[in-house]
């Protein structure tokens, strides 16, 4: 059986941030980016500082590619369930904005802004789309002759770039929840385990094996242990009071309609736990958990889990 290790987003914020862990996150970023990276340092900004309300786990990494140069990766790790997606793409904007003048002294020439890459790992649904893995960059293209701007060769010496887009801020999206668990890759192996917690035999993608030696909660000690379990406590708090909120609502369209019905009662509350049990799977919790904050059978909630990882 496969074990389950700690999740990501926990140890983005407690484990990962040592030196010692560095090699998890590099091979991460590696297999995401498609480059060697090794991370140089962990960058510490007022984006770091937690707070017992904070949904987002993010962390500045200043990071050295294959070429040499410094670059500046901001890893978002979120989970929301109650905030428009609209606000998180301003939010993403904002991050790197704010990266990119954090990191100039002021005095110096533009050409010292560092490249930033925002790496976003969602369990929520982000946006509108088919795919499960996201990438963004800018490109100039002329509205007549549809040709690409391109850098003249003074400028790829001065800034060190052969692109325009190099210079700009790019983004990668991971739709984590929408993965089905259909490996074709190293890359799909890295995000198989942010989503399920595991990694199987045979997984060979960099920093996948370092992660299943170091986050395994076995060798946790008995205080992480235990701020571990009030995460997911937390997460499942959060599922639930969303989930408060959509019955509410649920329940005045049922008085509006005037609908009150033995039938449609009964019904109302297989689907409640229903709802709870899968606000409990977003959450990354067990089945047993599950099943005893709902009642629901493990069966049923491990039948659930296939539904849900059904292709749309």
């Amino acid at each position: 059986m496969t074990k389950k290790l700690i999740r990501f987003d926990w140890a983005i914020k407690r484990i990962l941030r040592d030196k010692e862990n560095f090699d998890i996150l590099e091979g991460f970023l590696s297999e995401l980016l498609g480059q060697t990276i090794q991370i140089e340092q962990i960058l510490e900004s007022e984006s770091n500082q937690e707070t017992d309300t904070d949904k987002h786990n993010r962390v500045d990494l200043l990071v050295k590619n294959q070429l040499g140069e410094l670059v500046i990766i901001e890893v978002q790790n979120s989970k929301e369930y109650d905030r428009p997606a609209a606000r998180y793409f301003h939010r993403m904007l904002f991050g790197t904005s704010k990266v990119i003048t954090q990191y100039i002294k002021q005095g110096d020439p533009y050409a010292n802004i560092k490249k930033v890459i925002s790496v976003t790992i969602a369990y929520f649904d982000l946006g509108q789309g088919t795919d499960y893995v996201y990438h963004g960059t800018n490109r100039f293209v002329g509205i007549h002759f549809h040709d690409e701007l391109e850098l003249a060769t003074k400028q790829k010496t001065l800034y060190k770039k052969n692109q325009v887009q190099d210079i700009f801020p790019e983004y990668w999206i991971i739709k984590a929840d929408k993965f089905h668990d259909k490996i074709s890759n190293a890359l799909d192996e890295w995000i198989y385990f942010l989503k399920n917690s595991e990694v199987l035999e045979g997984f060979s993608a960099k920093g996948l094996q370092q992660a299943k030696e170091k986050l395994d909660e076995l060798r946790m000690s008995d205080r992480d242990r235990e701020e571990y379990q009030k995460y997911l406590k937390h997460l499942m708090d959060i599922a639930s009071e969303q989930h408060t909120k959509q019955a509410d609502i649920q329940d005045l369209l049922v008085k509006e309609r005037g609908e009150g019905k033995i039938e449609g009662k009964i019904e109302g509350k297989i689907e409640e736990k229903i709802e709870v049990a899968q606000n409990g799977i977003k959450a990354g919790l067990d089945n047993k958990t599950i099943s005893m904050l709902t009642g629901l059978s493990e069966e049923e909630i491990q039948q659930l889990r296939k539904e849900r990882n059904k292709p749309n």
